[in-house]
């Protein structure tokens, strides 16, 4: 487990620092108060891109909060799929590596492990490194209009205007999401490593394939829950008194859909997939290189060290 959390560590931050500028791109045309920014970034040439440098503000908080997030999540995943892939394979008739049998239950014990590592991580990290804490704060600081200085500095000013409530308003949406796109992810991952690569071994293009294409599936079927997660996540933000005066859930569906229809739910859906595409791809080949070299006899002595 030690060598899956550090595996997972370095994967979450990694990932998450790599695709931070697009990140930022996505929660901006998300936001319902500036909706010319979508237009804006759509037309964006590279130039204005690169001299965006705000695109990068938040990205500690992203550093503080990836790594033992990423190290929980990882760690309880891999003790699960073990613990129910052994319980699937003892009910089994059917236990040939090949068959589709097999692979069916490898996506059963994926998906289930995949959903009870993101409730207890959800549950167990909150009050202690403050994931949704942090991600609030990525987010405001995202903002292009954003006139805090520091991540520091925005927490303080959120917590002075807001309160503490503030910081885990979008709990419910978050973990609602959480668990089926990670469900789908782990499931889709292990689906498609299992058909690029039936030895199991450590293939580096195996890893990249099959971790794109699971989060491209993941982010595509959770994109409206994102959408109403990051107006919660942002009123504070908003000049719109209705925006602001949002309390939940329903409250902020139901704005989205009054003004924008269906079409509303899917605010950022390129930026979110293309996101997802290669953080997963980098994420999942960290993960797998990391759990490879500290699996061997150098990464034992590394670990034997920390």
């Amino acid at each position: 487990m030690a060598q899956n959390a550090i595996a997972g560590a370095m994967a979450g931050i990694g990932e998450h620092c790599i695709m931070y500028p697009v990140d930022s791109i996505r929660t901006r045309m998300q936001v319902l108060s500036v909706p010319e920014l979508e237009a804006t970034v759509k037309n964006a040439s590279k130039k204005q891109l690169k001299n965006n440098r705000n695109l990068w503000r938040g990205v500690y908080s992203v550093i503080v909060g990836a790594g033992p997030a990423h190290a929980v999540h990882f760690a309880t995943y891999e003790f699960c799929k073990e613990k129910i892939n052994k319980q699937l394979a003892g009910d089994s008739i059917i236990r040939a590596p090949d068959s589709l049998f097999e692979i069916s239950n490898q996506v059963i014990a994926s998906s289930a492990a995949g959903a009870i590592a993101t409730f207890a991580h959800d549950a167990l990290m909150t009050p202690f490194d403050g994931k949704f804490f942090l991600k609030l704060l990525k987010q405001r600081m995202q903002l292009q209009d954003s006139t805090y200085k520091s991540v520091r500095d925005c927490a303080k000013k959120v917590y002075t205007a807001e309160g503490i409530k503030a910081f885990y308003i979008s709990f419910p949406t978050t973990v609602s999401m959480s668990i089926p796109f990670q469900s789908v992810q782990f499931a889709t991952y292990e689906y498609c490593r299992s058909i690029l690569d039936p030895e199991g071994s450590y293939n580096p293009k195996a890893h990249m394939m099959a971790g794109a294409v699971s989060g491209a599936v993941a982010s595509s079927v959770t994109t409206p829950l994102d959408v109403v997660k990051t107006l919660l996540q942002t009123k504070g933000s908003s000049n719109d008194l209705e925006i602001k005066n949002c309390n939940g859930f329903k409250q902020a569906a139901s704005i989205i859909y009054d003004r924008y229809g269906i079409k509303g739910f899917f605010r950022g859906f390129r930026p979110r997939v293309l996101t997802n595409m290669p953080s997963t791809a980098i994420s999942w080949s960290v993960y797998e290189y990391f759990k490879w070299f500290l699996a061997s006899d150098e990464g034992d002595k590394f670990v034997d060290r920390i």
